[in-house]
C-alpha cells in the first residue's frame, strides 16, 4: 500500500486499471465456476473482452491523437479472417489450441497494422476530416472484399479465387475456409474468457505505456496544439502512424478474438455499426481516458442482454439510458451535479476523519 502511495497520480491510475480488470476477471470467472452466471452473460464474455480492446484501442486515435477514425471495424475484420485462416491452416500442425490462437493474434495484428500503414502513410500527411472519411471507405472495401474471397487449404497448401469455391481446384480432403459471402463456416471456436482477460491486459500495458512515454507525449502534443509541436522539431507523421498503427495491430488482434468465439464469420459482423459502436464507448467513457472506455465497453455490451425484460422496447430503452448517460457525465448540468456530489463526499470523510482524531 504504501508502494502504490508513493506513486504519481498517473502511475496510480494505470495501476488502478489493472486492478479494476483483474478483480472483475476474479469476480466473474469465481461466479462462472459456481454456476451462477446465466448462459446469456457467460456467452457475453469474449465479446466483451474484444470490445474493451477495441474501445481502448480506438481511444488511442480517437482520444491521444484527436484523428477521426471511422473504419476500426475493418481493422477489425482484416484481423479476424486472418486469424481464421492461420488457425484452420494450423488445424493439422499445432494441436495445442492457445498456442494456435496466439500465434493468430500476431498474424492478425500484423496484417492490421500493415494496413493501416497502407491507409495511415497517404492521409496522416492531411489535416481535417480527411482519415474519418478514407477509413469509413475502408471499412467498406474491407467488407466488399471479403465477400468475394474464396479461400480454401490442402496438402499443397493455401488456394485463393475471386470466382466461387470451384475455382479453388482443392485436392482430395481438401478445407474451404471463407466461402464469399457466406464468409467462413465450420470455424473451431477457441477464444476463452481468459484469453480475453491476457489480451486486455496486453493492450493496457501497450497503450498505458505509450500514452506516458516521450513519444505517448508528442502525440498529444500534435493533439493539442500541431503548428506549435512541429515548430519544436516533433515529427507530425511519425508519431501520427505509430498512434494510428498500434491502435491497429490491437483492434486486429480484437478481432481474431472475436472471430473465434464463433463457428461462423461473416464479413457484416465488422460493418460501419461496429464502428460507430466503438466510437460510441470512446465518446460515452470520455476522449483520452481509459479506465472510462473500459467500463463504457463492458456497460453497454452487458446492457441489451440486461434489458431483455423490456421485450420489444428494449432498444428504446437503450437508446433512452444512453442519453441520460452522455446528458449526466458530459453535459453541463450533470457536470456540476456530479463536482457537487463530490464535494458533499469529500466534506464526510474529512468530518470522519476528523472525528476519528479526536476520539
Amino acid at each position: 500500500m504504501k508502494k502504490i502511495k508513493a506513486m504519481n497520480k498517473t502511475a496510480q491510475n494505470n495501476f488502478l486499471n489493472y486492478i479494476l480488470v483483474t478483480v472483475a476477471f476474479i469476480i466473474l470467472q469465481t461466479l462462472m465456476s459456481g454456476g451462477q452466471l446465466s448462459s446469456s452473460l457467460k456467452g457475453q464474455l469474449v465479446p466483451i473482452c474484444a470490445y474493451i480492446v477495441m474501445a481502448v484501442s480506438l481511444n488511442l486515435t480517437v482520444g491521444i491523437l484527436g484523428e477521426l477514425s471511422l473504419g476500426h471495424a475493418g481493422f477489425m475484420s482484416v484481423g479476424a479472417f486472418t486469424g481464421v485462416i492461420v488457425t484452420m491452416s494450423l488445424k493439422n500442425v499445432i494441436a495445442f489450441s492457445p498456442l494456435r490462437l496466439v500465434i493468430a493474434m500476431l498474424a492478425g495484428g500484423i496484417i492490421a497494422g500493415l494496413t493501416s500503414l497502407l491507409v495511415g502513410v497517404p492521409v496522416l500527411r492531411l489535416q481535417g476530416d480527411y482519415l474519418a472519411i478514407v477509413t469509413l471507405a475502408f471499412g467498406e472495401i474491407v467488407k466488399n472484399v471479403v465477400n468475394c474471397l474464396y479461400i480454401g487449404v490442402d496438402k499443397n497448401g493455401l488456394h485463393l479465387s475471386m470466382t466461387d469455391s470451384a475455382s479453388l481446384g482443392l485436392a482430395d480432403g481438401g478445407t474451404v475456409i471463407m466461402n464469399g459471402p457466406m464468409g467462413a463456416v465450420g470455424v473451431t471456436k477457441l477464444s476463452t474468457f481468459t484469453m480475453g482477460f491476457a489480451l486486455v491486459i496486453v493492450t493496457l500495458i501497450i497503450v498505458q505505456n505509450l500514452i506516458n512515454s516521450r513519444a505517448g507525449r508528442a502525440v498529444m502534443a500534435l493533439r493539442d496544439n500541431r503548428i506549435a509541436a512541429e515548430s519544436l522539431g516533433v515529427n507530425i507523421t511519425k508519431y501520427k502512424l505509430m498512434a494510428f498503427s498500434t491502435s491497429a495491430v490491437l483492434a486486429g488482434m480484437a478481432g481474431v478474438l472475436f472471430a473465434m468465439n464463433y463457428s461462423t464469420v461473416v464479413a457484416k459482423k465488422f460493418d460501419f455499426n461496429t464502428s460507430i459502436l466503438v466510437l460510441v464507448f470512446v465518446v460515452l467513457g470520455g476522449m483520452g481516458n481509459i479506465r472510462g472506455s473500459i467500463i463504457a465497453a463492458a456497460v453497454l455490451t452487458v446492457l441489451p442482454e440486461l434489458l431483455r425484460s423490456f421485450s420489444d422496447y428494449r432498444m428504446l430503452v437503450y437508446a433512452i439510458v444512453l442519453v441520460a448517460v452522455m446528458l449526466l457525465t458530459h453535459g453541463e448540468k450533470g457536470r456540476r451535479l456530479f463536482e457537487q456530489f463530490k464535494e458533499k463526499a469529500a466534506a464526510k470523510k474529512s468530518v470522519r476523519k476528523e472525528g476519528a482524531q479526536n476520539g
